[in-house]
């Protein structure tokens, strides 16, 4: 589905990535897993079309997507849940999910999609009319992935969706991914909680200083020493 093939982005004169390249394949989880400042939301802008490579290109579904902006990539069906929600706070929870389902080809499938987000967010219903900056954390990171889904992507992107949650709300965000996966959505999954993402990923890549470090199948990655030593302290 998605295939980032030897890119090279760059803040002014620094690199943030070099040579980096993944492919995602239709129906998986794929991990991106490093520490801060590896160039892991550097990796996840790109895909977005909010930067643009110097070198190397993008495809996704065979299309080369490198140099379009962000709004044509969203139509395509690419969505970002992105690091801490970026919501519309004087919006509504109604308003801000009106606003993920706002391009053409979205509108179509509103109140379906619509329903599909309450179903999955219970708890959004009971809050529709309230405004997005009084949830508590966790109803906000609801609203964040509830806003992708509302565009009907293909390839649903989180970066760094456990940021800043109790442990028991990081569990139900995984448990959200993975139901997410069992519909039949691509994921890719930029995360900081190590253990957690690589147990629920088919796929992994391992993102340091720029580049890939590593990758394999989750489980492989989550037991290779390299993992265990620079990431679990074991």
């Amino acid at each position: 589905m998605l295939v980032v093939n030897e890119i090279q982005v760059k803040y002014g004169a620094f690199v943030a990535l070099e040579n980096v390249s993944i492919k995602i394949v239709k129906g998986q989880v794929v991990s991106i897993v490093g520490a801060n400042g590896a160039g892991k939301t550097t990796l996840i802008n790109t895909i977005s079309g909010l930067l643009k490579p110097t070198k190397g290109e993008v495809f996704f579904e065979e299309k080369k997507i490198s140099q379009f902006e962000g709004h044509t990539i969203s139509d395509l069906g690419i969505a970002q849940v992105p690091e801490g929600r970026k919501l519309f706070s004087e919006m509504t929870v109604y308003e801000n999910l009106l606003m993920g389902g706002y391009s053409k080809h979205a509108r179509k499938y509103r109140e379906e999609s619509l329903e599909m987000v309450f179903s999955l967010f219970p708890q959004l219903l009971k809050r529709e009319k309230q405004m997005a900056r009084t949830l508590s954390g966790g109803e906000q990171q609801m609203l964040a992935i509830g806003r992708a889904l509302m565009s009907k992507p293909k390839l649903l992107m989180f970066d760094e969706p456990s940021l800043g949650l109790a442990p028991k709300l990081v569990q139900s965000i995984f448990e959200t991914i993975v139901k997410l996966k069992e519909s039949g959505l691509t994921i890719m999954l930029v995360e900081q909680n190590v253990r957690q993402s690589l147990q629920i990923s088919d796929y992994a890549y391992v993102l340091e200083t720029g580049q890939i470090a590593l990758d394999g199948s989750g489980e492989d990655v989550l037991r290779s020493d390299h993992t265990r030593k620079a990431y679990l302290g074991l």
